[in-house]
């Protein structure tokens, strides 16, 4: 029998059905259409499904999408405003750390995840985060040198 869980998705209240066995990363994807969180592992140790719940960075293969009921949801597709991207991505982007893009996504909302909670992060902070994430096109140099820039570019609202 469905249930159906309200919550607020990237601004926007949301209603919907679920049987119980769906991970969030299934709804997301499979009820709502938003790809860019990405299925990888299934076991939280990618960091290709990462959202914020509540304002804190999960991994969504691992939560049941019950877990939504009142949440407040950031996806990637939430972070952009319009056509404009926000500055993590473009940092990513101008350090060259995006190849094929699949990881993309939950390294930026990881990162959103650290700099709105501390804006000002220590490097060792910043690589705990970003050791969560694997990548298999990029080498992690451009990721480390995106994040920096994206943690300046935070700092100065741009």
């Amino acid at each position: 029998m469905a249930t159906v869980v309200q919550f607020t998705l990237n601004g926007t209240p949301k209603a919907v059905a679920i049987e119980g066995w769906e991970k969030i990363l299934d709804v997301l994807r499979e009820d709502l259409n938003l790809t860019g969180t990405k299925r990888g592992c299934d076991d939280g140790t990618c960091g290709a499904c990462t959202i914020l719940l509540n304002g804190k960075a999960v991994r969504s293969c691992l939560f049941p999408a019950a877990k939504l009921e009142g949440a407040d949801v950031l996806t990637i597709e939430g972070l952009s405003d319009g056509m404009e991207i926000h500055p993590i991505q473009r940092a990513l982007i101008e350090a060259g750390a995006v190849q094929c893009g699949y990881c993309i996504p939950g390294i930026v909302l990881e990162l959103y995840g650290l700099f709105t909670a501390n804006p000002r992060a220590t490097q060792e902070e910043i690589k705990a985060v970003l050791s969560k994430h694997f990548c298999r096109c990029t080498g992690y140099e451009a990721i480390w040198n995106g994040a920096l820039l994206a943690q300046q570019y935070m700092l100065q609202g741009s």
